[in-house]
């Protein structure tokens, strides 16, 4: 028996029951209570965490990092709560190979489920190794309860599902988009799983998201152990629907890529839709007085697609400029992380495994070391800083990236630049000729690294903005 079908049974033996309508009941485990040690305080109780992530979410999609169209209070409150952090990176521009890096605290270009850019079959071929030690995995072993509630985009279950992962528990979709409406991705692809059965549950799916993580914040806290729940809404990714376009849904009849809809106003519902289940599980924590020992952090997947507020950026999803790349990000501990902190200590997103496993006070399995850095001292002291060297490629027009301290090489296509992204966020000044020693180097580097990683399998897929669906893009190949 592996420890994945033993774990998964542990799981269930606690559990009251199990139907579509959620969990319901937990029962204590014989687990010794995770304790932590160090700089953040001798045997203190491990915190439970709660990883929010939004799809597609531009930087400044959030009302505190300045969109002007519509407010998102309960992200704002964790917050002023907590700590802003300002220079936050995705590990891609796009989805999946994001999510690998998140759960593995590795670059995704060292696992072959992540060069696909996304992962676009649901075809059961492709998906994250069972078996890895993952942050779940890793997490699980010591005494976590480990959940997650939306998009998983890494495989398909049961062979490439989350429960292959560290996951005791899943609801969501498994694969990159579904209609809000029909959960499905196309029509007839069902995608809407409980654990690794398919289900048909009904209604707007930001709210079923939401309904489910308050229910298992509701069953964690009947034990003292610690838990661990992922929280991926699959919001604002298209298509376009919010809460009351139940009309649209019909009208697209599977269409979901959604090129002829949305508006600004409709992407405003969508996020607020998704702040509105947040601040339902912020008053869960509330109600349940776990939110002392709770680390709740929101952040994006990568930069934003059509509708998104990238400003002070350019640039979009599936492309290596800042905007891109630069996600909103906030994290909350009331127990050990000052209200009202602002940090721009750059991080990205593999940094989180490492992060969350210091403060669960759990050595990182040293068969698979992270790529990432822990976060935890510069959350406890916001002025702290650390120059990061950081690696990005992209398959669509040849894209490279290399970010030293400030200053970022940058490949499209046949051109090559040399920002100061600090002075200059929108990627206008080409320092290149100014600085070639630097350009040169940073240059060599990313190759230097791109040797180490694995290479892109030829028909491996990569998605981007094209001259044919956006207005605002040309094809770089045609000629005056």
């Amino acid at each position: 028996m592996t420890r994945f079908v033993q774990r998964r049974r542990a799981f269930l033996s606690t559990v009251a029951g199990i139907g579509l309508g959620g969990i319901t009941g937990l029962g204590a485990r014989a687990i010794a209570q995770p304790r932590i040690s160090g700089r953040f305080g001798e045997g203190t109780k491990a915190p439970n965490i709660i990883f929010i992530l939004a799809d597609d979410l531009g930087y400044a999609d959030v009302s505190c990092f300045g969109t002007p169209g519509f407010t998102t209070p309960s992200i704002d409150r964790i917050a002023h709560e907590g700590i802003k952090l300002t220079r936050a990176y995705a590990n891609s521009a796009v989805c999946s190979a994001t999510r690998t890096a998140l759960i593995t605290g590795r670059y995704q270009d060292r696992i072959a489920c992540g060069l696909e850019e996304p992962i676009a079959s649901s075809s059961g071929k492709i998906g994250l190794p069972p078996g890895l030690p993952t942050l779940p995995e890793q997490l699980h072993r010591a005494g976590y309860r480990t959940a997650l509630v939306g998009k998983w985009h890494l495989g398909s279950p049961p062979e490439f599902g989350p429960l292959k992962s560290g996951y005791d528990h899943f609801y969501g979709i498994s694969g990159g988009a579904a209609d809000y409406f029909t959960h499905q991705g196309k029509p007839g692809e069902d995608q809407f799983y409980r654990d690794d059965h398919l289900i048909h549950d009904h209604g707007y799916l930001t709210g079923l998201l939401g309904d489910e993580a308050v229910r298992l914040v509701d069953t964690f806290a009947q034990d003292t152990s610690p838990f661990f729940l992922s929280l991926h809404f699959n919001a604002p990714h298209w298509p376009w629907e919010g809460p009351e376009d139940e009309a649209e849904s019909k009208r697209l009849k599977g269409r979901i890529f959604d090129y002829d809809g949305g508006t600004q106003k409709t992407y405003g519902r969508m996020v607020r839709a998704m702040d509105d289940q947040i601040g339902r599980v912020l008053a869960t924590l509330d109600r349940h007085q776990l939110t002392e020992n709770t680390i709740v952090v929101f952040t994006s997947d990568n930069g934003g697609e059509r509708f998104s507020e990238i400003w002070p950026f350019t640039g979009m999803k599936g492309e290596l400029l800042e905007g891109g790349l630069r996600v909103p990000a906030v994290l909350r501990w009331p127990a050990r992380v000052r209200a009202g902190s602002e940090s721009d200590q750059t991080l990205i997103t593999m940094d989180w495994l490492p992060s969350f496993l210091a403060a669960a006070g759990v050595t990182p399995d040293a068969t698979f070391p992270s790529d990432g850095t822990n976060l935890l001292p510069f959350l406890s002291d916001p002025e702290k800083r650390q120059s990061r060297s950081l690696f990005w490629r992209y398959k669509i027009h040849d894209q490279h990236a290399h970010l030293d301290g400030d200053y970022k090489y940058l490949k499209i296509g046949e051109n090559e630049f040399l920002f100061d992204v600090v002075s200059d966020p929108r990627e206008r000044a080409n320092l290149k000729d100014r600085k070639p020693e630097l350009f040169a180097r940073l240059k060599k580097e990313w190759a230097v690294w791109n040797a180490t990683m694995l290479p892109f399998p030829q028909g491996s897929y990569s998605w981007g903005a094209d001259a044919q669906d956006f207005a605002d893009h040309y094809d770089a190949s045609q000629s005056d």
